[in-house]
């Protein structure tokens, strides 16, 4: 099954009013894609849509906390080609800080919303012998640190159902990637916090991010990381002795680091 190429293909990309969503659609329609953008602000997506030159592109306002939006978005996108999911809420902080309201809005965007437009989705993909399915997740979906008990249950919970749906795919012509982003600069989550990062902990771009999701989706790449070997590293040998560096995380900042993140993302649960 040969890798799939963008040029006349027709994307469908959410979470599209962040820095990475912009970033990531600015590199499918620079590979020949049309775009349908999806976000909760209709004023950014016009504004991108715009910077894109308007050709090829369709902007859907849809709140992802809402069922019935995420109906209406898959109905609208029954024929597209590839589905990046990649809107998330940053759900940093104790598991006591948060409303029932805001556990639910992480629950709803990060997780649910993925799964379900890809149940939508992905049959259609199947009975046209073609397709592909990208997610976002992040290295907090393969390490938990301090503070990240909720988004890095969601962000696990992606790449187990990535996996999953890798393996019931398997044969259909439709391919499934997951992309995790480490600490990214200029844009996202952790750089609209203002935290600082401890010296030689390093990031990775908003562009370094939509250079995997075109890398996956033209290569077939199932798992693609970004981020500074270092991190990755660490990540390895946290998912295979994960009792034995989590003592050395706390030794190295973590927590602190974590709180000041916290800090700089609860306005934005």
């Amino acid at each position: 099954m040969p890798p799939m190429e963008l040029a006349g293909r027709t994307a469908l990309l959410t979470g599209a009013s962040g820095g990475i969503g912009q970033a990531i659609a600015h590199a499918l329609h620079a590979r020949g894609a049309s775009l349908v953008i999806t976000a909760r602000r209709g004023e950014v997506l016009e504004d991108l849509r715009s910077a894109l030159a308007g050709e090829r592109v369709e902007s859907v306002v849809a709140e992802l906390t809402d069922c019935d939006d995420v109906e209406r978005l898959a109905e609208r996108c029954s024929s597209i080609d590839v589905l990046v999911a990649n809107a998330a809420l940053p759900a940093s902080g104790r598991i006591g800080d948060f409303t029932p309201e805001q556990i639910d809005r992480a629950l709803d965007v990060n997780l649910r919303a993925p799964i379900q437009l890809t149940r939508a989705l992905a049959p259609g993909m199947v009975e046209r012998g073609s397709g592909h399915l990208v997610f976002l997740s992040s290295l907090a979906g393969k390490v938990v640190t301090a503070r990240s008990a909720l988004y890095s249950a969601t962000k696990f919970g992606v790449r187990a159902f990535a996996a999953g749906m890798r393996e019931d795919l398997h044969g259909t012509g439709v391919r499934v990637t997951t992309v995790f982003p480490g600490f990214v600069s200029d844009a996202g989550m952790f750089a609209d916090s203002r935290a600082k990062l401890p010296g030689g902990v390093g990031t990775r771009k908003p562009e370094e991010v939509a250079e995997a999701v075109v890398r996956g989706i033209e290569r077939g790449k199932p798992e693609i990381d970004v981020a500074p070997l270092a991190l990755r590293a660490g990540a390895f040998v946290s998912t295979l002795a994960p009792n034995l560096t989590a003592p050395l995380q706390r030794r190295l900042g973590s927590e602190q680091l974590a709180d000041a993140i916290v800090e700089g993302q609860s306005d934005k649960r």
